[in-house]
């Protein structure tokens, strides 16, 4: 079985895989076709990295997210690896930097954008370039009926077969039963169907809220006060709201910005690079961004609107918390966001049974809006996985709303729509129910119909409530034909016959505040080493120009808190030191550390930082040097380089025999050091 610990080690800094991880690598590395369903920030990236790094030729990825695919190549290229990308935002410059590793045969990972498989010079060029592996990232965009579908795509299979049926694998976070079935068909096609990983949609690092709107301004604002200092993303659902929101955070002193399709290419590209490198930043976005973001340390991700579906939802989210240490998410919701998203889905020119589809999916995403209990049970229902419930993670967990028989309510309002032929809006219902004589209803006779006041048990909050309940059950929707009166679906008539019972959330009716911020994984004594750390890596990331997760991500900050590393030995088991990082950076944060500065080591000595040769190398160095003249200081000099000190500590000899076989041991030098070599070996 081929090593992979020391790659993973290595390279990403890792001392074990995630779960899932290790069997989906092991296939891919043995040559199978695979397609994994991961949940974000479950480590999917790994899965065709760390192959690419042992097999020979180019490994190809395929990806949508262009800002992801700019990050990953950094990071690639900050452990050491050859990567890049070709997009549509590239520079000549460095599209012909690719052109040459490529004919040069160093690339291991070529990223590229799908936009690129339809040109004809993207084939040719894959075809000369040796490529042996094809990973297809969010292979869900494959998909026609799901909810981020990409035409380009399409184009994907057409390429597999120009490559020769190259071994594929697809990866994607949000992929229920016919999802994966198109996936195969569309991808794989005649090749027959790849091995199947699903390792559940879970994240237990996210806590998950949902709240409705009342003066949501507020609301928002309170959220992130709260949380001043934090990497988090906002999405609202209109450009000029991201920028009205970015400005309100600024006015309250919170580092923000705005980001939305509108804006300049390379306006975009500024914001998207600011918020890599800048620590504590908020982004106020529409959904132009953040699909693409590889920002391990975003702390919350706060909806001030509605989204679209569960699955858009499930993946927006997903941008927090990816370094797996404890994120938030909240979601701001009310009738408005309901229409807006019915209206959307009714005015599109989608074909009927894909508005059918889309509306159940919006009904999906209100059921976990409204759910009576935990919110992951319902989240994770939905993609087919079971959970037990009582998850801690969520605000229903947190605090379990209480819940009451809402079916007389519920008919209540059902009767009076009927009543008034369902050509009124919300406000007018609950003035008749609440037998409120305005002008609007004495115009209209409703004081005579039979509902007129019989809901006075209710106050308007209260009636409010119920009627963005019955439209998250989809009993009621708007009519966009009738100034967007509400009607009545065929789901209400068994409750309005009274065929059927309805239970509803007392909580939606009043609701307790409660403030509540991520759990700290550091002691209040250790912030300010975690300030200093964090200094330091963000001169070394501004030096650089690059963001400050690519020298290490906080939970690796975290993780030298914790260890409190004395030597660059002990450092390079710190999870998320690979070698490369240890060689460029250790000696620095080392010294933040211990507050002492480290002499410089030989780069032989380098290589055995973290392993068990190291220690052995330094005590055959002071033998060396306590010798070097004989044991009466008065022979002539001899000396053992650091390279034949590092042989011999590799090798450990425990025989003369066996140390006279490494390279650069003669017979002087055996008759000088042999003794007190084989001694120190035997101490070890």
């Amino acid at each position: 079985m081929q090593d992979l610990t020391s790659p993973l080690r290595d390279i990403f800094g890792f001392d074990g895989f995630r779960p899932g991880q290790e069997e989906i690598v092991r296939a891919v590395v043995a040559g199978e076709d695979v397609l994994a369903i991961l949940p974000t920030g479950a480590g999917k990236s790994l899965c065709f990295q760390l192959p690419a790094m042992v097999r020979e030729g180019l490994t190809v990825v395929v990806s949508p997210l262009i800002a992801l695919m700019r990050d990953q190549v950094r990071a690639l290229r900050s452990a050491g690896v050859e990567a890049g990308a070709l997009t549509s935002a590239n520079s000549d410059e460095e599209t012909e930097e690719i052109f040459e590793a490529i004919d040069a045969g160093r690339l291991k990972l070529l990223y590229i954008a799908p936009e690129r498989l339809a040109s004809a010079g993207t084939e040719r060029l894959l075809a000369r370039a040796g490529v042996s592996f094809l990973a297809i990232d969010e292979a869900h965009c494959v998909s026609q009926w799901g909810h981020d579908f990409r035409p380009d795509y399409l184009r994907i299979g057409a390429l597999r077969h120009a490559l020769g049926r190259i071994q594929t694998a697809a990866f994607t976070a949000t992929a229920d039963a016919e999802t994966r079935v198109e996936i195969v068909q569309k991808v794989f096609g005649e090749a027959g169907a790849p091995r199947t990983f699903i390792e559940g949609f879970d994240r237990p690092n996210l806590f998950l809220e949902f709240r409705p709107k009342a003066k949501p301004r507020a609301q928002l604002l309170e959220f992130c006060k709260s949380r001043r200092g934090r990497a988090g993303i906002i999405y609202a659902g209109s450009r000029n709201k991201t920028e009205l929101l970015a400005q309100a955070l600024r006015d309250e002193g919170i580092a923000a910005m705005h980001y939305h399709a509108g804006m300049e290419p390379e306006a975009r590209r500024a914001a998207e690079e600011r918020f890599q490198i800048e620590d504590g930043l908020v982004v106020c976005a529409t959904i132009a961004f953040g699909m693409g973001v590889d920002k391990p340390d975003i702390r919350y991700v706060l909806h001030a609107d509605l989204p679209k579906s569960i699955e858009a939802y499930y993946q927006e989210i997903g941008r927090g918390g990816r370094d797996g240490l404890p994120a938030e998410t909240l979601t701001l919701y009310g009738p408005d966001d309901i229409r807006l998203r019915r209206a959307q889905i009714d005015e599109g020119l989608a074909p009927p049974e894909r508005k059918a589809a889309d509306h159940a999916r919006l009904n999906a995403l209100l059921a976990l809006a409204e759910a009576p209990d935990c919110r992951r049970t319902t989240l994770l229902g939905y993609f087919g996985e079971e959970h037990a419930g009582g998850c801690a993670g969520c605000d229903l967990c947190r605090d379990t709303p209480e819940r009451f028989d809402g079916t007389e309510a519920v008919r209540k309002a059902l009767s009076t729509i009927f009543r008034t032929e369902e050509r009124y809006g919300v406000g007018h219902l609950i003035d008749v129910l609440l037998g409120n004589e305005t002008e609007k209803v004495r115009n209209a006779g409703h004081t005579r119909v039979s509902t007129f006041g019989i809901g006075s048990e209710y106050d308007k909050a209260q009636w409010q409530t119920i009627f963005r309940q019955m439209m998250a059950l989809d009993l009621v929707r708007h009519d966009p034909d009738r100034m967007n009166a509400l009607r009545l679906l065929e789901r209400a008539r068994p409750v309005l016959r009274g065929e059927e019972r309805l239970e509803l959330r007392r909580d939606s009716l009043v609701r307790r505040e409660v403030r509540r911020g991520v759990r700290e994984e550091i002691g209040e004594e250790d912030q300010p080493l975690m300030s200093a750390l964090k200094s330091t890596r963000r001169g070394l990331a501004e030096a650089q120009k690059v963001p400050a997760y690519v020298i290490f991500p906080d939970r690796t900050l975290i993780e030298m808190i914790r260890a409190r590393p004395t030597s660059l030995d002990a450092m390079a088991n710190v999870s998320g030191v690979g070698a490369k990082k240890l060689e460029k950076y250790g000696a620095t944060f080392l010294e933040v550390l211990t507050g002492e500065a480290h002499d410089p080591v030989h780069p032989a000595r380098q290589k055995l930082h973290g392993e068990e040769a190291g220690p052995l190398y330094d005590r055959l160095q002071s033998i060396a040097l306590g010798v070097a003249r004989g044991l009466d200081g008065t022979d002539k000099p001899l000396s053992l380089s650091p390279s034949l000190l590092a042989r011999i500590a590799q090798a450990a000899p425990e025989t003369l025999d066996a140390l006279a076989r490494i390279k650069g041991m003669d017979a002087p030098r055996i008759e000088r050091f042999g003794k007190a070599i084989l001694d120190a070996v035997a101490e070890v």
